[in-house]
């Protein structure tokens, strides 16, 4: 049985908000006007059932179709194309859309007065998700009015307004990037075998809505399941730090104080490799090298901070770790026959600020690793001292002056111990 059989065959999952909602009460939830709504039922996209009620699916139809029309696709053509069974809009009365709520009641302004939180705080609800900074006077949806009681405890327990910012920019900037990649995958996996399965556009809509409505809720279960193991990681994480404090101020235990490593590693010849080969190619040996490096740093304590298409930025708390890890990591890409890698290694005080690390050791290290030769580690002196110890050994290559670094940096070379 193929993709496409398998949908067609596969459980109608249709929201249990049927009818119910005035003109009126649509227009508000799906933030137009009472005249739009009118416009779209004599169009024919908008149909009111008895009583002249009308569901949540055409809450999200009112509020789906002006977003296109702002997008620039025109009305008479998207309602020519409904009545001529060319589109459809019913899969949007799925159960997977029923998580996509209307607009609350309540204005920003509203809530900043009963609540007391201030309105350019919670406009940072609106803003972090990618869309216009809101007004006063502009309607709170109600997905948005889902955070505000975790904002008004934390700043009930003294939390700075400024981390809490941190905090739901980071949240919407990571669940971004996680919503794009579902829809990424969605159209390439599900509604394009549909479509090359024989099924007209309207029956695709329809069958990848009926499949989301069965596989979102696994999503989302899935999701809070990898959260919840990455909390128990960062807050063990943390623990460890307060047990250690707290017998090395009882005298019961002596810690080894290391400054942190920042890394840097590049793949060299990237950028040529994407001209003469493509996007995709490109794309695909990030994804091959993303998989090798990211063993690597883990195996040895670290974490990567973050992709650059060409290169990776990890943290390691210790800075001898950090250098075994980025001798296996161009090792490692070396042997699956990648183009070679080059890395660069600082240790010294960093700033962390919403998931990222800051200041001139992170800076130090980029540049280092854009000296380096293809499959080199270069490290800074302070970066041999605080890896006295490990099986690593260490040439020096002399002064060197690194562009956007003030002063002479003595640069190292890594390798294995003989």
């Amino acid at each position: 049985m193929d993709v496409g059989e398998a949908r067609v065959k596969s459980p109608r999952l249709r929201s249990s908000a049927v009818g119910g909602h005035s003109r009126r009460e649509v227009g508000r939830r799906a933030g137009v006007d009472p005249a739009y709504v009118d416009r779209l039922v004599e169009l024919g996209i908008l149909r009111p059932g008895a009583g002249d009620a009308f569901s949540l699916g055409d809450v999200r139809r009112a509020r789906w179709v002006r977003s296109f029309e702002e997008a620039g696709v025109p009305l008479e053509g998207m309602a020519a194309a409904v009545r001529d069974g060319a589109l459809s809009f019913a899969y949007l009365d799925a159960s997977a859309f029923d998580r996509f709520a209307g607009l609350s009641g309540t204005t920003f302004q509203q809530l900043s007065d009963k609540t007391g939180i201030a309105f350019d705080l919670l406009k940072v609800l609106r803003e972090a998700a990618g869309f216009a900074e809101p007004r006063p006077e502009d309607l709170v949806r109600e997905n948005e009015l889902s955070v505000v009681p975790t904002i008004e405890l934390q700043l009930s327990m003294g939390f700075r307004p400024v981390v809490i910012e941190r905090w739901v920019r980071v949240c919407a900037d990571s669940l971004r990037r996680i919503a794009e990649t579902e829809t990424d995958w969605w159209r390439t996996e599900v509604e394009l075998p549909l479509l090359q399965g024989g099924m007209t556009e309207p029956e695709m809509l329809d069958a990848q809505a009926d499949a989301g409505s069965e596989m979102t809720p696994l999503i989302e279960q899935a999701l809070l399941g990898i959260y919840r193991v990455q909390q128990e990681h960062a807050w063990s994480k943390s623990a460890v730090e307060d047990v250690e404090s707290a017998l090395e101020k009882a005298g019961l235990h002596s810690r080894l104080h290391l400054p942190p490593a920042v890394c840097f590693l590049d793949i060299t010849g990237f950028t040529r490799l994407t001209e003469e080969r493509g996007d995709e190619a490109a794309a695909d040996l990030a994804a091959k090298v993303a998989t090798l490096v990211r063993r690597s740093s883990q195996e040895h304590g670290g974490q990567a901070v973050k992709w650059l298409g060409d290169g990776v930025m990890f943290y390691f708390p210790d800075p001898g770790q950090a250098v075994l890890a980025a001798l296996d990591m161009v090792e490692g890409v070396a042997s699956h026959s990648l183009p070679p890698a080059r890395v660069g290694i600082q240790a010294g005080p960093v700033v962390f600020q919403e998931g990222d690390y800051f200041g001139r050791t992170v800076n130090v290290a980029a540049r280092i690793a854009e000296y380096a030769r293809p499959g080199e580690v270069l490290v800074t002196e302070q970066v041999v001292d605080a890896a006295d110890g490990t099986s690593v050994s260490f040439t020096e290559i002399g002064p060197v002056e690194l562009k956007g670094v003030s002063g002479v940096l003595r640069l190292h070379r890594a390798g294995r111990d003989a």
